[in-house]
């Protein structure tokens, strides 16, 4: 996983770390955003549809061992589950090919990004953390939502607890570029699916869970063997916008069966292992391209460099 050649998405990087320990403070050995998480291992077994839309290896076995991890939002470790900052959650897959070989999946469970560029996140990220309290408004956040009604979309737009980890939908940010075997290309964008379906809490349901339910109860639920998801691709039409996170394509589109996950236990050292793991939003693989979406280079960047402060901290 290189850093861009691109000097200047390296530089965006390092200021969207720094702007994350100025919100969230430091807090070395885990990540600058979605600190709080768990690693579960399992399997993936691709559906027929996912041949038609791609040759990536993951495809065409009949199984692949995969590793995943839950998180809630925001830089802070200790963050209670119960809280509404705690939302979106994350949920990242990696697809284990062969040794030092693998793509992955990162998503979250709000459809879409607040902004279509870094250089805008990194304002939206500026902005909030200005408009404290004891800001007048319009504070420096009210503005920037009001001139990017993407960023006031994804703000405004409902973030439930879910009763689990297990029982909500998770959605990849950007889109791929999928070519199959005959050499057909499509883009798509990822949507995780739960197979005992979507559930949520009441605000006040929520408030009395304890801190760590949601980590608690995935890792019960694991065990048993009931952490199971359909993976699905929301393919585009002609002409739908592909290198825009924040513009939604119609329910509409076409949803290709991607394939079923299930999660059966927890890893063990699950800290030490998500300190080392470092996701790549860009898929890496035969079959499956990034999009022109700049968020991709970006976010990659995002992820390395804080990886190697990660893996770099002290014990």
């Amino acid at each position: 996983m290189p850093l861009p050649q691109d000097q200047r998405i390296v530089a965006l990087a390092e200021d969207l770390l720094k702007q994350f320990e100025i919100m969230f403070g430091p807090h070395p050995g885990f990540r600058p955003a979605h600190a709080k998480g768990l690693m579960l291992t399992g399997i993936f077994k691709p559906a027929p549809g996912a041949q038609s839309l791609t040759k990536a290896p993951h495809a065409t076995r009949a199984s692949t061992p995969v590793t995943a991890r839950f998180s809630n939002s925001t830089g802070l470790p200790a963050l209670p589950d119960n809280v509404a900052d705690a939302n979106p959650r994350g949920l990242a897959i990696r697809f284990n090919l062969a040794e030092h070989v693998h793509t992955d999946i990162v998503s979250h469970s709000t459809d879409g990004f607040p902004t279509c560029d870094g250089y805008q996140f990194l304002e939206l990220l500026r902005a909030a953390s200005a408009s404290g309290p004891d800001v007048p408004s319009p504070k420096p956040v009210e503005s920037f939502l009001g001139s990017h009604p993407g960023a006031l979309a994804f703000v405004q737009t409902p973030k439930p607890f879910p009763s689990s980890l297990a029982r909500q939908t998770y959605y990849a940010v950007t889109a791929f570029a999928f070519t199959n075997a005959a050499g057909q290309k499509k883009f798509g964008r990822y949507r995780i699916t739960p197979e005992a379906g979507n559930d949520f809490l009441s605000d006040d349901q929520a408030a009395k869970l304890p801190p760590d339910y949601h980590f608690d109860e995935i890792a019960e639920r694991a065990g048993k063997g009931l952490v199971r998801f359909q993976i699905k691709v929301q393919v585009a039409a002609p002409g739908d916008v592909t290198d825009d996170a924040t513009v939604h394509w119609p329910e509409s589109r076409e949803l290709v069966d991607f394939g079923s996950l299930e999660l059966n236990a927890v890893m063990p050292d699950s800290l030490v292992q998500q300190k080392h793991i470092i996701f790549d939003p860009i898929p890496r693989v035969d079959g499956i391209e990034p999009s022109a979406d700049p968020l991709l280079e970006l976010r990659a960047a995002v992820y390395l460099l804080s990886g190697r402060q990660r893996r770099a901290a002290k014990p």
